[in-house]
């Protein structure tokens, strides 16, 4: 049974986490002793705590060979969620080239590698690093771009990061994204999340502002999204929880455009009590 619980985030996050006034209220009327902690703190005691959860360690992207170091500590004095197997899988965003060979829709995705120079779609186009967080070192391009989205390109191959070209599709900038919530593996509930990505002009801030408001998710969009959240937990066990982004492609068919299993937002704010009962007993769970 949990009784104390890390709720793990990034000293630059402090105040940004939109769930953390919702949640942690609900914790903790729950009977679950609960507390914020930074990730690189040194005087946390981790083994004191039942479980630690990463909520909003957001700057692991710019540290990653450090994050990854902690996780391993972390991860034998308690019980770390999601696990460490899993953690490790879905920090590098080739995981959607795992998905795509289990047959899983994905949106296309072209990924390049240190030292080798991408073929450019001949339309609008999304340039991101493999490891990233909050749509940091993310912009979109153009057809008259391509010299702007190369020098992008090797900024992050310097950087030591893989990357990944996208196609811009026209339904994002129609209808945004569609994040769906999974606690324990089941569909919990959704949002719809519109991202003002910087045209040629990367983001260096901890994340780019997004918009969100609540969604009813539709049967297609729900099994869309089950279908990568079951082929996480063949591979690694049940996730905790899991947020599957979902856009529509050019088919108007749903398509994943990320899997978040580290320290997703889950857009409490944007959904009903219920979906709060639902996270409070996934944590509670042994």
């Amino acid at each position: 049974m949990v009784t104390r619980l890390a709720w793990v985030s990034a000293r630059q996050a402090h105040g940004h986490d939109e769930d953390e006034p919702l949640a942690l209220p609900a914790l903790r009327r729950a009977g679950i002793a609960v507390d914020v902690v930074v990730w690189d703190d040194p005087t946390v005691r981790w083994a004191d705590y039942d479980r630690a959860v990463l909520r909003s360690t957001w700057d692991y992207p710019q540290r990653l060979r450090q994050f990854l170091t902690w996780l391993e500590a972390v991860e034998q004095v308690t019980d770390l969620r999601n696990p460490l197997p899993m953690l490790r899988w879905s920090l590098d965003k080739h995981y959607l080239a795992d998905l795509d060979r289990a047959g899983v829709p994905v949106t296309r995705t072209t990924f390049v590698e240190p030292g080798h120079r991408p073929h450019l779609p001949a339309g609008d186009f999304v340039v991101k690093p493999a490891v990233g967080a909050g749509s940091r070192h993310v912009a979109t391009y153009g057809p008259a771009q391509h010299n702007e989205a190369y020098a992008h390109v090797r900024r992050l191959h310097a950087a030591g990061t893989s990357v990944l070209v996208q196609p811009r599709l026209t339904s994002v900038a129609d209808d945004g994204e569609w994040p769906l919530v999974f606690f324990t593996g089941r569909y919990s509930h959704a949002a719809n999340k519109r991202v003002a990505l910087p045209r040629t002009d990367p983001v260096d801030d901890l994340f780019v502002p997004e918009t969100s408001t609540p969604h009813v998710a539709d049967p297609e969009q729900i099994a869309a999204a089950q279908e990568a959240v079951d082929v996480v937990t063949e591979w690694f066990g049940v996730p905790l929880y899991a947020r599957v982004d979902l856009v529509r492609d050019d088919h108007g068919r749903p398509s994943v455009l990320e899997l978040e299993l580290v320290e997703p937002s889950l857009f409490l704010p944007q959904t009903t009590p219920d979906a709060l009962d639902r996270l409070v007993a996934a944590l509670q769970a042994d």
